[in-house]
């Protein structure tokens, strides 16, 4: 017993960094919602965790059968573009509202779903067998819009644990996307807590005990806006519980792949990340940026951000999304841009 509670100290300290915020066959499993099979003669109508009727939510049911809340920001208009918001571990894609608020006003189609166990979406909470999901779902996501919208750019925004997906997701398909944003993404583990012994541990531990749960994500460090700490706190569809190991395991193997798959990266990005974050090590980024081989790439620190920079305090706030406005849009074709603005 006094084994497993030492085994279980060093992996708490090992994953502090990853709390928040990891190809076979992937055309396979690629579908729309045409393809799905219909549910069983007399089988109950699927509901949310929260009780409501999917037949009431806009939704998409996933390879795996599993229904995913999603969210629509839709322009008055025809859009310039496509915005896939790729969320954080444990919260949903309703704190992104004034993101894609923000881009809605520039004539952008923004999207987003619930990842599985997130939210209002289906799933075991926060838990999840392989990574790759996250990015197949992502992917059958935005395939649907792209068939209704075939002719515009398509954009990825992701933050934390949502960059992670979103870098995978523009890997998978680099020539779908004309641009990838990232907020505080995670990028790697901290090499001062992910040392080969406790990564060690950690893989004996998730054989072991994989659904040991670890300590919760520490919302004093989302954001210096006191209020932003209390609406995340209260916000009933954030998983306030803790993270299993087998979760961590998925993070810690999302690192590995985004590392072999940054020497290959040449499609555009943007990293914004606060220099205080201790959620996500901000040395990530610094190493992506630094070593992806694209030609139109850029990043912004922001001093004293924490992990949350579209829910930091307000004039650092406004500041990333004016950012990550204007950078999307700088982006967008420029017969498009000239058409938007004689209208």
């Amino acid at each position: 017993m006094n084994t497993v509670t030492a085994i279980t100290c060093l992996l708490v300290a090992g994953f502090s960094c990853y709390l928040c915020g990891s190809d076979v066959l992937l055309s396979l499993l690629r579908v729309s919602v045409a393809d799905l099979s219909m549910p069983e003669p007399g089988a109950a109508p699927p509901r949310s965790p929260q009780g409501v009727l999917y037949s009431d939510l806009p939704h998409i049911v996933n390879a795996d059968g599993l229904h995913l809340f999603c969210r629509y920001w839709e322009p008055t208009g025809p859009p310039r573009a496509l915005v896939f918001v790729a969320h954080g571990a444990g919260e949903h894609s309703g704190p992104y509202d004034e993101i894609a608020q923000r881009l809605k006003e520039q004539s952008l189609l923004v999207f987003a779903h619930d990842h599985v166990g997130h939210g209002q979406s289906e799933g075991d909470r926060m838990n999840i067998k392989d990574f790759q999901i996250y990015i197949r779902d992502s992917l059958q996501h935005i395939d649907l819009m792209k068939s209704r919208h075939p002719d515009v750019p398509t954009f990825i925004v992701g933050h934390s644990m949502g960059g992670a997906i979103s870098i995978l997701t523009a890997c998978e398909s680099p020539s779908d996307f004309a641009g990838v944003v990232l907020i505080a993404p995670m990028v790697q583990m901290n090499p001062d807590s992910a040392t080969p012994f406790k990564v060690f541990l950690a893989k004996v531990l998730n054989r072991m005990l994989p659904s040991l749960s670890l300590g919760s994500i520490d919302s004093r460090w989302i954001s210096r806006d006191k209020k932003q700490v209390e609406a995340y706190n209260a916000d009933k569809l954030i998983y306030h519980g803790g993270i299993r190991v087998s979760f961590g395991m998925q993070l810690m193997e999302a690192a590995a792949r985004i590392e072999r798959a940054i020497p290959s990266i040449c499609w555009p990005f943007l990293i914004l990340h606060g220099e205080a974050d201790k959620l996500c090590d901000i040395r990530g980024s610094k190493m992506m940026y630094k070593n992806a081989p694209s030609f139109d790439k850029k990043i912004s620190l922001f001093e004293g951000g924490y992990h949350a920079l579209h829910h930091e305090l307000p004039e650092m706030a406004e500041s990333v999304l004016k950012e990550v406005t204007s950078w999307i849009t700088e982006r967008l074709p420029a017969a498009t841009s000239a058409q938007t603005q004689a209208s």
